[in-house]
């Protein structure tokens, strides 16, 4: 029978899903799934991308609402498969509370890269990125360095502020200006292709791509939040490019 407590871990679900990259239907649809295996009478879940409401109605005529709000996003698609088949699995043998609960804490721990995997995917990547748009093997090393400096960067500045926008300004300006220092000193030879290279580091990608697939799942609303917040994105990084660009690519000359 469906609790405040069996729906707080439902939620728990949701908010995790949402979190780690989650569109907006699929929220919404195990959600929903959930509910509907512990005899729900009526199923309400509203989301998008800062919030999650649901109101469920029992067979008894019970009803009760939780929210949730959510602050923070990352790109976590392992836990999104994981939090998949628990959903799968509790819609196929309705456990208790307090085992979904103990299920949900071991996928919230979850296994994490070390910091040092980082710093080397994000060169790996920059690197590879450069030499696909056109970049020499010199402007390759160049933006796997500068990509090092983005990580520490973000790393950084998310301990200071986890506003998303100042820190892909901030992000964005060290990696234009060192990509600037690195062509006016004769290292590297092709500006644009460096931070080309290091701009799809920071391009949200998945938020676009959701976006477009909530859009056409029918969930408009929720889809042009997320268009917006990812437009929103784009234009602070090319903000960061732009200003290091202003006060520095005079050096080029």
């Amino acid at each position: 029978m469906l609790t405040e407590e069996l729906l707080c871990c439902v939620l728990d679900i949701g908010e995790q899903m949402l979190i780690s990259g989650a569109e907006i239907n699929r929220v919404e649809d195990s959600i929903r799934r959930i509910c509907k295996a512990y005899n729900a009478k009526r199923i309400d879940v509203f989301t998008i991308t800062s919030s999650i409401v649901v109101t469920l109605q029992r067979e008894d005529g019970g009803t009760f609402t939780q929210t949730r709000r959510i602050y923070k996003y990352s790109t976590n698609l392992d836990k999104v498969d994981k939090l998949n088949s628990l959903s799968r699995y509790i819609c196929s043998y309705t456990p208790e509370a307090n085992y979904i609960a103990k299920e949900l804490a071991e996928i919230k721990k979850g296994k994490t890269y070390d910091l040092s995997v980082e710093y080397i995917v994000y060169a790996m990547i920059a690197g590879v990125f450069t030499i696909f748009f056109g970049g020499s093997l010199s402007d390759a090393v160049v933006s796997s360095l500068i990509a090092i400096f983005l990580k520490l960067s973000i790393t950084l500045t998310q301990n200071v502020d986890k506003n998303i926008l100042f820190v892909n300004i901030i992000c964005s300006f060290v990696v234009g200006l060192l990509a600037i220092l690195a062509v006016s000193i004769g290292v590297g030879e092709s500006i644009d292709k460096i931070i080309i290279g290091n701009i799809m580091l920071m391009i949200p990608g998945i938020a676009l791509t959701n976006s477009i697939r909530d859009i056409i799942k029918g969930d408009t609303i929720a889809g042009l939040f997320r268009l917006c917040e990812a437009i929103v994105i784009a234009l602070s990084i090319a903000i960061g490019f732009g200003i290091a660009s202003i006060f520095f690519g005079g050096m080029l000359g």
